[in-house]
Formats: C-alpha cells, structure tokens, sequence
C-alpha cells in the first residue's frame, strides 16, 4: 500500500458509512426486528488484534440484544436458543460469503428445587448461591454453544465443527449475564469468572489456533441517541467532545467475538477482506397454549432458515434505508445489495439535515457517485478489494498493522490512524461523527478540484462538506479493554444507572 494515497484521505474514515450518514447503531432499527430483540444485531467491529502479541490475528465483534438495562433478572439476556447467529466473511470481493462462522445455543434448566414444607420446590432465579468456575451447581440454567465453520456458501458449503483446543469438545459454556455483585461473591469478581469463558479453539482448515468468547459486556457504541431522534435536538457545530451525553452508558450488550488469524481469513493474495453478520430464524412458528415444563418450549418451529437481521456497517439500517425497507434489508444479501442502490445514490439525510439546519446546504452530486465508491466498494488504495461487486459490509484491509490502544485516534483513517475507521472498526472509533460528514460531502472537499480520489464530485458539489459535524459524543480507546475481547466487564444488576446520574461508568 502506498502511504502517499493514505494522505490524501485525511477524513476518509467518512468513507463506509457513508450511504447516508448515521445517527445510532442498529438497534431497533426495523418495524419487524423489534418483536424479536434477541436476533437484533446492533454494532460489528473489525479489525486487526492490538494486544500485545496478537499481531497476526483478526478480531470480529458482533454485538446482539439492545438496550439491556444490567437489572435484567429473573431471565437476564440469553440467546436464542431457536435461532442461528453468523459471521460471514467475503475474502474474493464478490459480495458472496466465503467463510461463515454458525453459532446455535442451548439453555438447558438444573430445576434447582428447595425443601419447602416437605416438597420439592423448584425456584424462581436463574441462580441459588454465589456463582463461580464454569457451569457451577449454583447456576440454574446452563447456557451452551457450538460453532461449526463453513466454506463456501452458508446454506450448501461443507462445514466442520469449532473445537476446544484444550480437550477437543464441541460445546462451551456461555457466562451468566452480570446479576450483580454479590452473585459473584464481591465487587470486580465477575471479570475473573468470565475470563474462564475465553476459550482457545481450533478451526479445522486454519493452521493456528484462534479464540472466542460469547458474553454479556458493556454497551460499546457511544451516541446521544435520544437527541439524535429528536430532530437532530443537539448542536451539530458544538464541542465533539463532552457536549452530549452518551445515552447507552448505563447499559449492556450481548456479545460473540472471535480471534482468527489472518492467514485463515484472507485468499488468492489479497490482504482486504468483508464480513458482516446475520441472525436467522426457521420459517414457521408453532405456539404451544400449554407448554410442559422446560426451557424453550413454548412453541414448535420448523421449516428452512429466514434470515431475520443483518449487520455490516454501521448505522445503514437505522437512518440510510428507508422505513418501509428496513425489512427488506435485514434478509437481504450483499450481492442484492443493487435493488436498494437509491438509498446511496440520493440518500435523504443530508436532505433532512438541510430542512433542520438550513446553513448546512446538502450535497447536489446526483447520482452520489462518491458514496457508491467509498460506501459499496471501499476505498482505492486503501480497504477495496482487487476485485470487487458493489456491496454493503464492513472491509477491513489485513495488510495495514494495528495502531496501539495508546496512539489510536477516534477519527481513524482521518485523523492519520490507517488502522482504524472506515479500514475495518475498532471499539473506539467515532463513526457518528464520522458518517455525519460524509454524508454532508466531506468527500467532495477532500478529493479537491481535480478529483484527487476519483469519487466523480468536487468541492463545489459540497457546501457543507467541510464542517466539523458532531453529535458531542466521543470516546478513545481508554474506555475498551486492550485485551479480547476489548469490550469491556458489564455493568451489574445491583447498579441503579437513574441514581447513579452523573457517574462516569467504566
């Protein structure tokens, strides 16, 4: 890569998002997903592994269930056990998956009873004592997974399972979410517990081990989300930093993260792969009115796999694809991407954004050619493919070393930091931002008069392009982890967010 075209990308990062700009990650972002919030995808990062030692690997987030207020109880947040949860990756550019990672979850009750009386009483909680080591007596409801890899596509592609490297078995143990502080016998006990849920794995075709883990964390994405839907109700020229609250402080987040080593994940010499992640469930639905007793038995599914939700970049969902699309989208693949090509190519945010601020003059470049470069593609010279069909998913570029936790910069690939946003997504990149200034044109300024980046527009196409657009919210990469899986511990079930205002959470 020739670091001369990575200088003329100084704000860049407005590159993947693009389509249409983005105002909160995907959380409840389709009429149909917000009566299945356990297969709701809300945030997928991508990048390459910046704790110490890990410099061949690979780390991909994907984030499910919004919203988790840390007082969950008595069920907490598990997953669903009917649905399927993937990771796709497209390693030849053709908007076809060519490697899937395929979670399935198992929830399976102990009927921890007590002596009540005389009878054997089963018990309302999810635990009956301190809970700690893995799978303990205390814990009412184990939750399992398996992983099988497939390659190929995922429906007709030969799979294999994803195996302990310490033991060979096929199912792990998923952590309880964080109940709260006494569950787990004291304050902080909870990080040591889960961290014997991070399990070392084998996948059958990779030649080095990778890691996993699945797990409530803490809320990652950072945005003043209730202002955002409230008209744009902030000061999009204010402070980028404390001008806002971050309205998901206070809540949690299940998360499936995976280490995978680049030579795994890349193909044919090309160092930039996709990936995005889908969540499925079976085509019909049986209600049982009187279920027996048992987990998971209150209806009877059957039929092919639906996809249901789909995630890549952020934000596209939420605020680019229109309201009655939003559906659409969810069980779209990304080599169908092309029937929903207007949302890109005149997309109403910046339209929106001009009707509420009228000094912020919307792009007038139709068709918004430097969208479908940056947004479908990737980046010339920077995270697009050798070969490439225009597609929505996150592109990471393998070749470019990560940037340490210290010296990462929010703004990525425009604030000089190659490493990070649009080339791929760290926990800390401020893609709000970001995506606010593509949308208004930052593109067109920064190619210049000549189209030094040949997204087909100039700076006279984008009289707003060169605003510092904000949402006042921003983070760096000292609120994440500097270890996998980077998110950080959840915030417990025993913490009142409401009476804790004014806190700074972890």
């Amino acid at each position: 890569m020739n670091p001369s075209t990575f200088r003329l990308l100084p704000a860049c990062l407005l590159a993947l998002a693009a389509g249409g700009g983005a105002l909160a990650a995907s959380h409840r972002e389709a009429p149909a997903i917000t009566a299945t919030p356990k297969v709701d995808a809300t945030d997928l990062y991508l990048f390459r592994s910046y704790e110490a030692g890990r410099q061949d690997y690979v780390t991909v987030i994907a984030n499910y269930q919004p919203f988790q207020d840390p007082q969950g109880g008595p069920n907490f947040y598990m997953f669903d056990p009917d649905a399927l949860y993937e990771i796709h990756i497209d390693n030849t550019g053709d908007a076809v998956e060519d490697l899937s990672f395929q979670f399935r979850f198992q929830n399976t009750s102990k009927a921890t009873a007590l002596d009540v009386g005389g009878k054997q009483v089963k018990i309302p909680l999810i635990n009956s004592g301190v809970v700690n080591g893995v799978n303990p007596a205390t814990l009412n409801v184990r939750e399992t997974y398996g992983i099988e890899v497939v390659r190929g596509q995922r429906r007709t592609g030969g799979r294999s399972a994803v195996t302990n490297a310490s033991g060979g078995a096929t199912q792990f143990d998923k952590p309880v979410d964080n109940i709260g502080d006494k569950a787990f016998g004291g304050t902080g006990a909870y990080a040591a517990y889960v961290a014997q849920h991070v399990y070392s794995v084998n996948i059958p075709g990779c030649g080095a081990p990778g890691r996993v883990f699945v797990g409530q964390r803490k809320e990652g994405f950072y945005i003043a989300v209730g202002k955002v839907f409230d008209l744009f109700n902030l000061d999009p020229l204010g402070p980028e930093v404390g001008g806002n609250n971050n309205d998901l402080e206070g809540k949690n987040v299940s998360t499936i993260a995976m280490e995978l080593p680049i030579a795994c994940l890349t193909a044919n010499g090309d160092p930039v792969i996709g990936a995005w992640t889908t969540a499925s469930l079976r085509q019909g639905r049986l209600l049982n009115g009187s279920p027996p007793s048992g987990l998971g038995q209150a209806a009877k599914n059957g039929g092919a796999w639906t996809q249901v939700s789909r995630l890549g970049m952020p934000l596209v969902n939420e605020v680019v694809i229109g309201l009655e699309d939003k559906d659409r989208f969810n069980a779209g693949k990304p080599k169908d991407d092309a029937a929903l090509l207007d949302y890109v190519t005149n997309p109403a945010l910046p339209a929106l954004i001009q009707t509420l601020f009228p000094s912020a003059v919307a792009p007038t470049n139709f068709p918004r050619t430097d969208l479908v470069n940056v947004f479908l593609r990737g980046i010339a010279g920077l995270n697009r493919p050798q070969n490439v069909t225009a597609s929505e998913m996150l592109r990471l570029n393998t070749s470019i070393a990560a940037t340490a936790a210290g010296a990462q910069n929010p703004l990525g690939v425009a604030g000089g930091d190659n490493a990070g946003f649009p080339n791929g997504r760290r926990p800390a990149d401020d893609v709000v931002d970001l995506s606010l200034r593509v949308a208004m044109g930052a593109l067109c300024v920064l190619t210049g008069p000549t189209d030094t980046l040949q997204v087909g527009c100039g700076p006279g196409d984008a009289p707003a392009g060169g605003l510092a657009l904000t949402d006042g919210v921003r983070k760096t990469a000292a609120n994440y982890d500097v270890a996998f899986p980077y998110l950080t511990t959840p915030l417990p079930g025993n913490l009142n967010p409401a009476a804790a205002a004014g806190t700074t959470f972890p």
